[in-house]
């Protein structure tokens, strides 16, 4: 049986290196399957770090509902890169672009995403208030301060990595506090501590070490994806856990592998407002045999 998104079209973009994939179903009620994303992120044409699916809003007056794929098929609740693409392609792409005027609003499960547009291919995304309590987070038992966190994984780096700081921006993220974040071998590392048992939902993993009050260099396991040359929620949850510890103020350029990021924890109302570029790659549509055994 072929799959209903056979020939569909879709946009390969990056943010910051980030590999995004955004799929269009709004006015149909298709669903992509958890087998339909693993088969879309194996085609070098399509390979994605996370897929950004559109469908009809739930909430009247929203621009569009989001689903958002890890390359296992699995979903998250946020992905800042990702929503910069998206506002993109809803400003500029004439197959998706939507009428001039107001301010982009996108939903996902986690909630409201305003967007709003800074130059051509600059977005900054309202990503919300983070979410502190440790049940929120959610962690599998409770924490009265979660700056720090013990884990149970025992690793064999030098030196010793330190409990880490928990903050949730719609998907869980532990960020450990480091003096050199290039010295870690994140792709070693992020699988054990992902899974470790504190985290139900898994985690998102960091490694930050601040150079400033001003600048932080990160390195990012992303759940479900691995290690990414950019992550935004992870760039928001380490500037909202920088700023906690007092190790920052409350606005830092946070610097990843694919390139920088301007990250504000607005005070009068706790949101995180992420700024950065996005780029089109290119556009196609999906081969039927992708997905042959997927549908």
């Amino acid at each position: 049986m072929s799959s209903p998104l056979a020939n569909y079209r879709f946009l390969k973009m990056n943010g910051l290196g980030n590999e995004i994939t955004v799929l269009d179903l709004r006015g149909t009620r298709l669903r992509v399957s958890a087998a339909e994303a693993r088969a879309i992120a194996a085609d070098p044409r399509s390979r994605f770090d996370q897929l950004m699916v559109l469908h009809d809003p739930v909430t009247p007056g929203i621009d569009a509902f989001m689903r958002i794929y890890n390359t296992d098929g699995s979903e998250s609740g946020a992905c800042g890169n990702g929503t910069r693409c998206v506002a993109w392609a809803m400003t500029a792409d004439p197959a998706m672009s939507r009428p001039a005027g107001e301010g982009l609003v996108l939903e996902t499960k986690a909630g409201l995403l305003p967007v709003s547009q800074v130059s051509e291919t600059v977005f900054t995304v309202d990503m919300g208030a983070p979410r502190l309590a440790w049940n929120e987070i959610p962690l599998a038992h409770p924490f009265p301060d979660t700056r720090r966190i013990e884990v149970e994984t025992m690793l064999p780096e030098r030196p010793e990595l330190q409990g880490p700081s928990a903050v949730s921006m719609g998907n869980p993220h532990a960020i450990f506090w480091v003096e050199d974040a290039a010295s870690y071998d994140v792709a070693a590392i992020g699988p054990k501590l992902e899974h470790d048992p504190v985290f139900p939902e898994r985690a998102n993993i960091s490694f930050a070490q601040v150079t400033s009050p001003e600048h932080i260099l990160l390195r990012v396991w992303e759940r479900g994806a691995g290690a990414t040359r950019a992550c935004g929620s992870a760039a928001c949850a380490t500037l909202v856990a920088a700023a906690r510890k007092g190790l920052t103020g409350r606005r830092a350029v946070v610097s990843l592998p694919g390139g920088d990021l301007m990250i504000e924890w607005r005070e009068n109302d706790d949101h995180v407002l992420m700024t950065g570029p996005t780029e089109l790659e290119h556009e196609g549509t999906f081969s039927p045999a992708l997905f042959a055994g997927a549908a």
